[in-house]
């Protein structure tokens, strides 16, 4: 039996960096892939969502997803390895940032008016990098 049209849409995302996919009422699903930017050694800012949580799966490939412990200032970074087909719901006014293997596919599912005016960014500092580096290093390193 055919589909009727406008019963289903298809999508798919198979560039580098994010991309919105889906939009609808007041949320969003968007895909993250891989993109050079989010090497350890490139990643230097961390952002937060203050009116919203945001919710990773991995869906293909490695990604570690780093939370900044803190308010204003980070003052802790740590390293979570994301496992397939789990879901990870990172916290309104939590501090974030992510690195991805080459063959990485993350679902992102957060509210359609998350954007840079609700989603302050902070810049890391020298010894902040050099952390996500180790961070990424160190869970990487157990395989």
């Amino acid at each position: 039996m055919p589909i009727l049209e406008g019963r289903l849409e298809i999508r798919e995302y198979t560039g580098q960096g994010y991309q919105p996919v889906v939009d609808y009422g007041a949320w969003r699903i968007a895909f993250l892939r891989y993109i050079g930017e989010l090497l350890p050694q490139n990643i230097g800012e961390m952002q937060r969502h203050n009116e919203t949580d945001e919710v990773f799966v991995l869906l293909a490939g490695r990604c570690i997803l780093f939370i900044g412990g803190g308010d204003d200032q980070i003052a802790s970074i740590y390293a979570q390895d994301m496992e397939p087909q789990k879901l990870y719901n990172v916290k309104q006014g939590c501090w974030h940032t992510h690195t991805l293997s080459e063959d990485a596919i993350v679902m992102i599912v957060e509210n359609r008016d998350t954007g840079s005016d609700n989603s302050p960014e902070i810049e890391l500092d020298i010894s902040q990098r050099d952390k996500i580096v180790e961070l990424t290093h160190l869970t990487w390193k157990k395989d």
